[in-house]
């Protein structure tokens, strides 16, 4: 009972913080639910609940997706998490969680510290941005954070960020569903009440997220997304020292 309390709360919370950056469910919820159960079944069992709220938020906020960013950045970096994923179980995993988090945290602090405006990503570039940071991203299993950092480098306000990051989300949940299903979906349907708790408290926090969000001042949004760009950095870091 503790747990399914807490279970809840963090997805209320994860999907609000998802709301206002265009990611934190996977990264929050992951983790959590990997302290019952094997990690490669969590990670499974959370992209039911993770591809609720993301279709719920870019139906919220569809008309502010930016088609052009959606489809030079978006599909490359959808191709990239593909093929990222393939080698994520090959892969040297402390080596990459420290580039991983390494990026992160840079990114973060350089953008609370005022040096991200240094740094632009030409539109003419944004494919490979989009390949890199897919790519990185579905190596290490957490596609979120770095394609934030990457979308904040092509000028979006704030709206067009979460809208965009959200659609390029849904696409990438659309893709490795069908993976997760067959060779996960025993073990999904035996935590179907884990999941039925996850989705509710996702689509609540959704919802109140997107109201935040709509308040939230740009330069305020901003500081937002890098405060949770760095802390995530350092969540990585973390993993990787284990």
């Amino acid at each position: 009972m503790l747990f399914d309390i807490t279970l809840f709360a963090v997805s209320v919370l994860a999907a609000g913080v998802a709301s206002l950056s265009g990611f934190g469910i996977g990264s929050l919820l992951t983790p959590l639910l990997a302290t019952q159960v094997d990690l490669k079944l969590a990670v499974a069992a959370i992209s039911i609940p993770h591809i609720v709220a993301t279709a719920l938020r870019c139906w919220m906020l569809r008309e502010h997706i930016n088609k052009k960013v959606l489809i030079n950045f978006g599909l490359w970096s959808a191709s990239g998490g593909l093929i990222g994923a393939v080698f994520h179980a090959q892969a040297n995993t402390p080596v990459l969680l420290y580039t991983f988090a390494a990026l992160l945290l840079y990114v973060g602090f350089a953008g609370l510290v005022g040096w991200s405006d240094r740094f632009k990503i030409a539109p003419r570039w944004a494919w490979f941005a989009g390949l890199i940071s897919g790519g990185l991203g579905g190596t290490v299993g957490n596609q979120g954070g770095i394609r934030a950092a990457a979308l904040l480098g092509l000028e979006l306000n704030k709206l067009e960020l979460v809208a965009t990051a959200t659609a390029i989300g849904v696409v990438v949940d659309l893709a490795r569903m069908p993976i997760y299903l067959t060779t996960e979906g025993s073990g999904i349907a035996a935590l179907w009440r884990h999941i039925t708790l996850a989705t509710i408290g996702c689509v609540a926090g959704t919802v109140l997220g997107k109201a935040i969000l709509s308040k939230l001042p740009e330069a305020t949004f901003r500081s937002v997304v890098f405060t949770l760009i760095l802390l995530l950095g350092v969540y990585m870091l973390t993993q990787a020292i284990r």
